[in-house]
């Protein structure tokens, strides 16, 4: 790698960023697997980045806070924090402890992947329907603002429902055949 030196002398700044790391050019950025719905989230983040902010301002610097910020924080970051998660299921990138998947026999890896898939999609399906009970049962308004809070609870079973579905697609594409390992990487009886 390729360094030089700065105004005090020092070395060991690189001059060029290495691949993969924070400075790579626009060039290097892959966004072909992004939808516009993927938008969603991160206008969220913003805006509750600008409800964080005014929150700060308010109370430390006029010293006479704005009433509605603290509430309304929370509830954009339950939004973000659902938005995000319809992304990651669509993806396929939420975590997975793979120690004992890569020990296992390609057969039983199969049926341990499909096993997974099937328990994802119920548990979604499930956060669906309870998210749904639980909109439909609230009556409740929000502290801050007239606003009822089963608008939160609808958006996060629209959120779920959303899960559910891109995670159904994935397990019968894994059915199928060509929807990709459960575990990214080399396969061990690969590599051995």
């Amino acid at each position: 790698m390729a360094v030089s030196d700065d105004e005090e002398g020092r070395a060991d700044v690189p001059a060029t960023p290495a691949p993969g790391h924070p400075g790579d050019t626009l060039e290097d950025v892959d966004l072909s697997d992004a939808r516009w719905l993927d938008a969603l989230p991160i206008v969220v983040f913003w805006v509750l980045a600008g409800v964080v902010f005014l929150q700060f301002f308010s109370r430390y610097v006029l010293n006479d806070s704005i009433g509605w910020t603290e509430e309304i924080a929370r509830y954009l970051l339950i939004c973000t924090a659902f938005t995000g998660a319809v992304i990651a299921v669509r993806k396929d990138s939420h975590i997975v402890v793979e120690f004992f998947y890569r020990y296992l026999p390609r057969p039983a890896r199969r049926v341990l992947s499909g096993a997974v898939d099937l328990a994802k999609v119920a548990f979604f399906g499930y956060a669906t329907w309870l998210t749904i009970e639980l909109a439909g049962r609230t009556r409740q308004k929000m502290a801050s603002i007239e606003v009822s809070k089963a608008v939160l609870y609808w958006l996060v079973a629209v959120c779920f429902a959303a899960m559910t579905l891109y995670a159904a697609r994935l397990a019968w594409e894994r059915l199928r055949g060509d929807g990709g390992p459960l575990v990214r990487g080399p396969d061990p009886e690969e590599t051995d």
